[in-house]
């Protein structure tokens, strides 16, 4: 596995990064979470938690590494019980069924869940002699959030961070990753926009000539599918049974999630072997390459394309659907302005407390709503029927979107009559096309088209790629958390940190 291969396979090499990696952490005082603690931060040690409330959420405090988790509170100072989300009206959504959506804006450093990946592709690496931070510089492909993430993490982590995304996403982006880096060459920018990975990946293949440079690969590395599976996916379990406390006889239907790096998706597989509930893949219908071997530019950022990310466990997906960027773009306006909500709470009857959710949508988490919508309808979902989502980001990385949004599709200004055509058009005509419940067929068909990427473009052997076909690999895979968290618990030791604190 990728996560597994280490620079170097000498035992006595690792050693002796691992060494200087823990002489970094001890004079730095840098303590790791565990995977387990990220996943119930009630195991977090107490003097820990004391001294994290005291260090605002997006200091870049080494401690701000255990607030890497979903029960953050809506300031991100304190933790709550059951992970924030919104269970969104049938005035928002038109449809009977529970649409759930867990807020990833409440993640610290940058306000999106992107950074629990990030955390999960180094800290492996780093305790298996794999990565030294006195040297080597981490590599975060993106396109935009997890490169952000693995900057942040890398600052905390007393090493050297850099971002490689398209040049055409969003300006705040880029504003947050000036003021983050070390030098403004650690921004590196690839030619196209949200659907441009390949070309991502040979700017990675330059920066990995220099052996100081570590590419850190989401659609690749492991750690991102294991984190979101034990952590993001215990994360929605509870939510689900809150809800589930209050009505026991609502249903867990469906898991949907954009395919992005396909970390996230990894959260389904929990649902699903807990629950029974479906996985269901999104991705942009001007980029259709689940369901029609597609390509295409599209503005959904957060789910990167054009290819099947090597840890997407296809098999074990159950739909695909496609949402487009026209539904989220406009629908990113009419929830992100005074008019557009001014709208929503006249004249469709929204709550207010909704509207103020409303904040946590970026167009990525739009897109999922959505594709949560076209389910619903799909399979007919009445009342007791939940969707559960997540919001991977929030609105506050897409003003200039939105901007470029107005002028796109509302040339003549938006006003009431464009919101009210916009959520007829987006919400209530939401059809049920460009949806496909998977066969076996189907399924085997996605899952050949990452030969393309991985065995030819990247070099994976045919071998490791077709393993991926058996799910006592995705099982294995998961149980590397626990022996993470045991090397983990070892560096902590060494550097002795947490006994200071």
């Amino acid at each position: 596995m990728p996560t597994t291969q280490l620079i170097d396979d000498s035992e006595r090499a690792k050693s002796r990064v691992l060494a200087r990696a823990v002489e970094r952490f001890r004079e730095a005082n840098i303590a790791l979470p565990t995977f387990a603690q990220l996943a119930d931060p009630a195991l977090i040690p107490t003097g820990v938690r004391r001294t994290v409330a005291s260090i605002g959420p997006d200091e870049a405090e080494p401690l701000n590494l255990f607030r890497i988790h979903w029960h953050n509170d809506r300031a991100r100072t304190g933790v709550v019980d059951v992970p924030g989300h919104l269970v969104l009206p049938r005035e928002l959504t038109g449809v009977e069924a529970r649409i759930v959506v867990a807020l990833g804006d409440r993640f610290p450093l940058i306000s999106a869940h992107k950074v629990l990946a990030a955390y999960a592709c180094l800290a492996p690496r780093l305790v298996i002699g794999g990565f030294d931070p006195t040297r080597h510089r981490a590599v975060w492909p993106s396109t935009g959030n997890y490169c952000r993430g693995g900057v942040a993490i890398s600052r905390l982590m007393g090493c050297r961070g850099v971002a490689v995304l398209p040049e055409g996403m969003s300006n705040e982006r880029f504003a947050w990753l000036d003021a983050w880096v070390a030098d403004p060459e650690d921004i590196v920018r690839t030619p196209g926009v949200e659907s441009n990975v390949k070309e991502i990946y040979d700017a990675c293949k330059e920066l990995a000539a220099d052996p100081d440079n570590v590419v850190l690969n989401q659609f690749a590395e492991f750690g991102n599918h294991v984190a979101h599976y034990a952590v993001t996916g215990r994360a929605l379990s509870c939510v689900f049974e809150s809800l589930l406390a209050e009505e026991p006889e609502l249903r867990l239907h469906a898991f949907v999630a954009a395919t992005g790096s396909a970390g996230t998706i990894a959260a389904g597989d929990y649902l699903k072997e807990r629950f029974g509930s479906l996985n269901v893949a999104c991705e942009a219908l001007e980029c259709p390459t689940m369901l029609r071997n597609g390509f295409g530019e599209h503005n959904i950022q957060g789910i990167g394309d054009k290819h099947i990310p090597l840890i997407h466990n296809v098999l074990n997906t159950d739909v695909a659907l496609a949402v487009s960027d026209r539904a989220t773009d406009r629908l990113g306006v009419l929830f992100g302005t005074e008019i557009g909500r001014r709208y929503l709470h006249e004249r469709r009857t929204v709550p207010e407390e909704t509207l103020e959710g409303l904040d946590s949508l970026g167009l990525s988490s739009i897109c999922n709503v959505l594709g949560a919508i076209k389910v619903a309808k799909h399979f007919r979902l009445g009342p007791l029927d939940a969707i559960v989502t997540v919001a991977t980001d929030g609105a506050a990385m897409y003003g200039s979107e939105r901007e470029i949004a107005l002028a796109k599709h509302f040339p003549a200004g938006f006003d009431e009559v464009a919101a009210g055509e916009a959520f007829g058009e987006h919400v209530l005509g939401a059809t049920t096309d460009n949806l496909r419940e998977l066969t076996s067929e189907e399924r085997e068909r996605i899952f050949n088209l990452g030969y393309f990427t991985w065995v030819e473009q990247q070099g994976v052997p045919i071998g490791d790629f077709l393993a991926r076909r058996d799910p006592a690999f995705w099982t294995r895979t998961r149980g590397l958390a626990g022996e993470w968290d045991a090397l983990i618990d070892e560096f902590n030791a060494r550097t002795g940190v947490l006994e200071r604190l």
